[in-house]
């Protein structure tokens, strides 16, 4: 059986470590997920339990009972949180799944705006690297974000300040190359209408609802290592937590 924490609820467990596979590209869109026996034998869980798992993760959007057939990975058309992502790539070397690509859109040096600066701490020198891209998959694009690093990061990192995509991903990238370790990291969601550069990157149309995501990265040493701001269009929004109510 799967070595998964004893925090959570035993159907939860089973959902999350489901989730994984399916975010991590082990189990791909059209792949049959285990049956309610299967899981129930496996988990040494009852069958309403095993059931209530695949509840979870059907309604989270990650798959789709087929009557007289089974459960099957739907194409996924949500977003992953930023901490599966970090996961996948320590695990694969890898940061997108199978279909996904991201457009590196630009990149440099700027004068880092109010909200980047606080939270990157800068105060004198504002100055700051960025790296700005758009995510797509076979539908389109999923995700617009920009990424930004302090000065000391941008001048041991160069690769920053390319427009080629960095295939393990700009925070593994960094920390090879700065010696400092991803620690923990801060998120704040929002609401709002597009602007209209995120209509047109997004394909959406003007004055759509987006989220708005900004992420701060911290190091061992509780620094902040990355600030990155992620807009989500109004149908790809897929952030689901679960917790015992204990």
């Amino acid at each position: 059986m799967p070595q998964i924490e004893e925090a959570q609820p035993k159907y939860l467990q089973i959902a999350h470590y489901i989730r994984d596979q399916i975010l991590r590209g082990d189990l791909r869109p059209g792949d049959e997920v285990p049956s309610e026996r299967q899981l129930a034998s496996t988990w040494k869980v009852s069958r309403p339990t095993a059931a209530r798992s695949l509840e979870a993760l059907s309604h989270q959007g990650l798959v789709e009972k087929r009557q007289g057939s089974g459960t099957y990975v739907r194409s996924l058309e949500v977003n992953r949180r930023a901490r599966e992502l970090y996961g996948r790539a320590r695990q694969t070397g890898k940061i997108y799944t199978s279909g996904e690509y991201a457009i590196i859109t630009s990149t440099g040096w700027l004068d880092a705006p109010d909200h980047v600066a606080e939270a990157l701490g800068l105060t004198k020198d504002r100055w700051a690297v960025h790296r700005r891209r758009v995510t797509n998959d076979q539908s389109g694009p999923i995700t617009l974000s920009t990424s930004w690093f302090a000065p000391d990061v941008g001048e041991r990192a160069p690769k920053l300040l390319e427009p080629e995509r960095i295939q393990e991903g700009t925070l593994m990238y960094v920390e090879s190359m700065t010696g400092r370790q991803g620690s923990y990291a801060e998120d704040r969601m929002c609401a709002r209408p597009a602007t209209d550069e995120e209509s047109q990157d997004l394909q959406l149309d003007p004055g759509s609802a987006v989220l708005i995501v900004n992420h701060v990265v911290f190091d061992l040493q509780d620094r902040p290592l990355e600030f990155a701001e992620a807009t989500y269009p109004p149908h790809r929004w897929a952030f689901e937590q679960g917790y015992p109510l204990t």
